[in-house]
């Protein structure tokens, strides 16, 4: 069995399955040209085959049939599907035309585990259980892997998976065709919070006769700043970044309500939990002092993706088998990116691998980061993304222990 030689003899047909995703990007829960896409990639393959009805996913389980001690595993490997609401600027020839954009790499994902369902397929003699291969919608805030979930893709094989694996690739900030994880928390937990002010207007010439929610608003962002480092510990960060605001319809209309979100990061459970409590504290001492009303909507979005550290030591030695050690880094800290995977992780030991794909002309310190309506992904990974995936559930079925070598 060469994987990487047979992933390699599959490197043109996935680089066409991605650009082919990346020319129709869809968003959200409802991707009808993607699913009907996976599911053509996949037909013709030994696979079980499922969609979901809440959802447009694919779910297929491949049954290895190396012989086994009887005692049933499962493996589960991921990947999201979905686009984004950007207008795509890359100018690339196979660029988006339909204003989404697939600018956070999910369609090299989509393609790298259709190339390891085709490998695992072919070397199904060597799996020594079951896999899962879960195509997921939703990814980009839209809880698509919490419904996967509920519509039971972590027992679709019929018991619930032994261990869970996904891939994320970067435009930049990586090496290109590096490998990394961490042990423990990998990415951060994230909060949305929706504020308005409510003030009463009046003219701009004469602000004493109002209450002016803009200027309450203006300080309330200021203030959120300050109290990440008054309130918590350093080396437990929070990130507060407010991304949209909302106020006024004329320069000298003093407005009644004004109006901002933002997003919250955050790295561990203490922090989490504390979170919530620190920004309405904030927001409703900076009302006070303007005489302003204020609502605050604090959304949890997804907990941390906290990876399991066995898991991670198993995908650095699949990557340094398969592709060689230099091929492989441990994460120096955690990233403040979210993912819904954090949910099949707290259900699942597992582990969460990046992957770079910067172009290879590109300065990886300066190139357009993920979601950058410029964010440029070099497909070339696509063969050793597909050869990684497949590696983990190969390997992690032939040392899934079974009951009896847990025995004391």
């Amino acid at each position: 069995m060469n994987l990487l030689d047979d992933a390699h003899a599959l490197a043109g047909d996935l680089k066409q399955l991605r650009r082919t995703l990346h020319r129709q990007p869809e968003v959200g829960l409802d991707l009808p040209r993607t699913q009907e896409t996976v599911l053509q990639a996949l037909d013709g393959l030994p696979l079980e085959v499922r969609t979901g009805t809440r959802t447009t996913s694919v779910t297929a389980v491949l049954r290895g049939t190396k012989p086994t001690d009887n005692f049933a595993r499962t493996v589960l490997l991921r990947a999201d599907m979905d686009g984004l609401p950007v207008t795509e600027q890359t100018g690339l020839d196979f660029a988006s035309q339909n204003g989404a954009m697939h600018g956070c790499g999910h369609d090299l994902h989509t393609a790298a585990l259709v190339g390891a369902a085709q490998l695992l397929s072919r070397h199904r003699d060597h799996i020594a259980g079951d896999v899962v291969l879960m195509f997921q919608p939703g990814e980009e805030g839209w809880d698509g892997a919490a419904t996967m979930i509920e519509e039971g893709v972590l027992d679709a094989s019929g018991r619930r998976a032994d261990a869970a694996y996904g891939l994320h690739v970067f435009s930049s900030q990586q090496s290109n065709g590096t490998f990394f994880s961490r042990p423990g928390t990998l990415l951060a937990a994230s909060y949305r919070l929706i504020v308005t002010v409510q003030g009463a207007g009046g003219h701009g010439s004469s602000p004493s006769t109002a209450r002016d929610p803009v200027t309450a608003m203006a300080e309330m962002i200021t203030s959120l700043q300050t109290m990440v480092t008054r309130t918590f510990d350093i080396f437990d960060p929070v990130v507060v970044t407010v991304a949209k605001v909302r106020a006024g319809s004329r320069h000298n209309i003093i407005p009644d309500e004004a109006y901002f979100e933002a997003t919250v990061r955050c790295y561990s459970e203490v922090t989490y939990d504390a979170v919530p409590t620190a920004l309405r504290r904030v927001l409703d001492g900076v009302a006070s002092a303007h005489r302003v009303d204020v609502d605050v909507d604090v959304i949890a979005e997804f907990p941390m993706t906290v990876n399991n550290a066995t898991e991670v030591q198993r995908g650095a030695a699949t990557v340094v088998e398969l592709l060689g050690e230099e091929r492989y880094e441990t994460a120096p800290h955690p990233l403040s990116g979210s993912e819904d995977f954090s949910y099949v992780l707290q259900d699942i030991p597992g582990a969460f691998i990046g992957l770079g794909a910067c172009m290879p002309d590109a300065d990886t310190a300066t190139a357009p980061m993920n979601h950058s309506p410029r964010a440029c992904f070099d497909d070339s990974v696509l063969a050793d993304a597909a050869t990684v995936y497949a590696g983990l559930a190969i390997g992690r079925l032939d040392h899934t222990p079974s009951p009896e070598s847990d025995a004391p």
